[in-house]
This record gives C-alpha cells, sequence and structure tokens, in this order.
C-alpha cells in the first residue's frame, strides 16, 4: 500500500519552502524502500523550486543528494538488503533500452532520464525528492555507500561528487595533466578534491583570493584571482581541462584562451542565460568546449568507490529543516563552505 511521509515542500516559484505530507508508493518487487538520513542542497533544487529552469509542477519536494539505509525491499530485489548504507542521486530511471542506457550511459537516456524529482515516473505520476524522510527507487537506481564514508559527507557526492567526476574522468584527469577548476563552491570543491585525488595539478579560479586557504587544503596547488586581469595573460595556454562549475555569467572566451592546444573546458554549472563565445576562441588553438551532465549509475558506484579509497568526502554545515530557506538564501549568498545537507530526522 502507498504509505505517507513528512516532507519539506514548494508550493510556487515565490513561496517559502514548508512543511508537507507526502504519498510514497507502495514497495514493488524491484523497489527498495529507503529510510532517509540525510539530503544535501543542490543549486539545482534551487532553480527548480524557483522555476528558473522552466516551469514547474507545484508541490515539489526537490532533494537528489539523497543517503539512508535500506529500510524494505520487493521480492525480486537482488542487490541490496535490509540495513544496508545506500544513496540516490539525480535521476532514479530510464528506458534501459537504448544505446545510452546499454553503453552505462542513463543520464543520456534516448528517451529522458527520469529525474529523481520533476519527472514522471513508470506510471506517469509526479516524481519528488529526497527532503523527506523516506522515498522508493527501483534497484538499478541505488547506489551502495562503502564503509569508510559516512551518510552526511556521501549525500552530496550523489550530485556534486559526480557532476564533477564524470568530466575529470571522461576527459583523463590525472598525473602529468593540469586540470583548473573555476568556482570553489558545492560543485568546485569536489572537483578540487577529485582531480587532486587522481593526480592532477589543480588551480582553482575564483573571483577573489578569499578562499585561498581553503582551496589549498582541498588540494589546489594553485590559486588565482579572476578579477585580477593579469591572471589570464600569465595563465594564457596552461591548462589541458577547465571544469566550470558556476551556474553564473562569464567570459568564456577568456577561459578558453587559458587551454592549451587541444585542451578543453567543459561546463558543469549552468547557468539560466546563454554563454556567448567567438568562434576565434575555439579555433584559434583547436580547443573545445564542451558539457557534461552527472554520470551513469555505473561510473556513479565507481566514484563512490574511488571516493572510499581515497577518504573523500564533502565539505558540508548539517541543518535542521526549518532552516532550509535560510539555507537557499546563503547558497545564493556564497555563504556555505560547501555544502548544506538537511538531517532528515528533522523533517515532522
Amino acid at each position: 500500500m502507498p504509505f505517507t511521509v513528512p516532507a519539506y515542500a514548494a508550493t510556487s516559484a515565490t513561496a517559502p519552502l514548508t512543511p508537507y505530507t507526502l504519498e510514497r508508493r507502495d514497495v514493488g518487487p524491484h523497489d527498495v524502500r529507503i529510510d532517509i538520513r540525510f539530503s544535501g542542497i543542490c543549486h539545482s533544487d534551487i532553480h527548480t523550486a524557483r522555476s528558473e529552469w522552466g516551469a514547474t509542477t507545484y508541490p515539489i519536494v526537490v532533494g537528489h543528494e539523497i543517503a539512508g539505509v535500506v529500510a524494505e525491499i520487493g521480492s525480486g530485489v537482488t542487490k541490496f538488503a535490509v540495513g544496508d548504507r545506500v544513496g540516490v542521486g539525480c535521476m532514479v530511471g530510464s528506458c534501459g533500452e537504448c544505446e545510452n542506457c546499454r553503453a552505462g550511459d542513463e543520464q543520456y537516456c534516448r528517451k529522458g532520464m527520469i529525474g529523481t524529482y520533476g519527472g514522471r515516473d513508470a506510471e506517469g505520476n509526479p516524481t519528488q525528492g529526497g527532503y523527506s524522510r523516506a522515498i522508493v527507487v527501483t534497484e538499478d537506481f541505488v547506489l551502495r555507500i562503502p564503509e569508510g564514508i559516512e551518510l552526511d559527507v556521501a549525500a552530496p557526492l550523489l550530485c556534486a561528487g559526480i557532476t564533477t567526476y564524470s568530466p575529470l574522468r571522461h576527459w583523463n584527469a590525472g598525473p602529468g595533466s593540469k586540470v583548473a577548476v573555476v568556482g570553489l563552491g558545492g560543485l568546485g570543491h569536489m572537483a578540487v578534491k577529485l582531480a587532486h585525488a587522481m593526480g592532477a595539478e589543480v588551480t582553482v579560479l575564483s573571483q577573489s583570493l578569499k578562499k585561498q586557504e581553503d582551496g589549498l587544503k582541498l588540494g589546489a596547488d594553485h590559486y588565482f584571482a579572476t578579477s585580477d586581469e593579469s591572471t589570464f595573460e600569465s595563465l594564457a595556454s596552461s591548462f589541458d581541462l577547465i571544469i566550470n562549475t558556476v551556474s553564473a555569467k562569464i567570459d568564456v572566451g577568456a577561459y578558453l584562451g587559458l587551454l592549451k592546444v587541444d585542451g578543453t573546458m567543459v561546463n558543469v554549472g549552468a547557468p539560466e542565460d546563454p554563454l556567448p563565445v567567438h568562434a576565434f576562441a575555439l579555433i584559434s588553438g583547436r580547443r573545445s568546449w564542451a558539457g557534461s551532465n552527472i554520470g551513469g549509475i555505473a561510473q556513479t558506484q565507481e566514484m563512490l568507490d574511488f571516493c572510499a579509497e581515497h577518504h573523500l568526502g564533502a565539505e558540508i554545515e548539517v541543518i535542521g529543516a526549518d532552516r532550509i530557506n535560510e539555507a537557499y538564501d546563503r547558497v545564493l549568498a556564497s555563504d556555505v563552505r560547501y555544502r548544506f545537507v538537511i538531517d532528515a530526522s528533522t523533517i515532522g
């Protein structure tokens, strides 16, 4: 039978998030019911709650950085048992049949992957996310959180971790490569940690030097302020890979000029407005400008295992649910180091 759980929901683009009673589906043969312990706050949650990426259907429960414990499994589940430490990221389903799904890139499902919130499940019902006490997910989209990573610091890995891990792996960050990370926020701080653990030489490019000490402690080898025009002169043609994590408008051409010949700049941040670029910024160095969207389920598990091996987790501030709206304001003001995580026991 379907069941209800306490949650926090957005009811309009302008209203604060408020307590809400959410109905979850019954546990089917291949489903896993997860008691949520922690849920990270991603900038995507704010964009969606405020209809900044297109019209949102309300009420909506956001949250796609979910860490918890298996409470119940369906009769056909083979991958998990009650009591397992698990996570759920940005998607809870895909067609499983298209070439991208078969290749392990479910996030690029040709028929459209099913988002953890704001999507439609197989029965056509709206999906609702992790700002709640429990969730039901098909076992194929549940991740195992390895021992050695606490659940609170693991939660942001399900989005911020895989969003940065995937392009670092795809573009072969490692020993001998020079990687720049634009922005030191929720995504950026994980990009620094991961690129450093992979063996790359890491540079942070931030508007100012106010987080320089943090950046160096997180694993950066160098730190430069992009508000200083000399930065773009001194670092011209320096990097093999640039990971742009910011969700704001930047001068793309200026950053492309920091790439070596055959270098690539990858956008993982998703600003509301278009980012224009002059073709000569690409042509002059056979440079590439790319995008990357999370990772497939297998790669997400690989990322979690990598983080356990290297003792990596997100830098977090744990909050009660009554501080979600305050946290949103602080995210927009860049006043968090570096990810808010909701203690789900405070919901309801």
